[in-house]
């Protein structure tokens, strides 16, 4: 696929399959993650998989599929249940990264995307190592 002027960011990255691979290999770390993986209440990591690929094309300029089915992302708010510590994030942030290693993105596109995830992940600490929360 190549990218016209006027694209959307999502249409631009590759659009679902881009975010749909991306969302996969980021879940393949996290379910080798033991301590990230016990904040993953269900079972089977595929809802959490679909929840996030959702929200990521919502936020990225695609489908508004997230918003339609779930209301409002409220990520941290969605995220207060659990003890997000600084090494949480930093699982989390070595699972994404290495999943946007996996793409092909254009240099301007990636960075931006890292960017995000880098200043989300940085958001969504709400306790200190010990699990006290902030």
């Amino acid at each position: 696929m190549f990218a016209q002027p006027g694209d959307s960011f999502y249409e631009q990255v590759g659009g679902h399959e881009t975010f749909m691979r991306l969302v996969r290999a980021f879940y393949e770390g996290v379910a080798q993650d033991e301590p990230l993986r016990a904040l993953y209440p269900e079972e089977d990591l595929g809802p959490a998989e679909v929840r996030l690929r959702m929200f990521l094309e919502q936020y990225f300029g695609g489908p508004h599929t997230y918003s339609e089915q779930r209301g409002h992302p409220r990520l941290r708010m969605r995220h207060v249940p659990y003890a997000v510590t600084p090494d949480m994030r930093d699982r989390w942030m070595r699972h994404m990264l290495a999943a946007m290693d996996t793409l092909d993105l254009p240099e301007a596109h990636d960075a931006a995307m890292r960017q995000y995830f880098t200043r989300a992940a940085d958001m969504m600490i709400n306790a200190d190592e010990d699990g006290q929360r902030l």
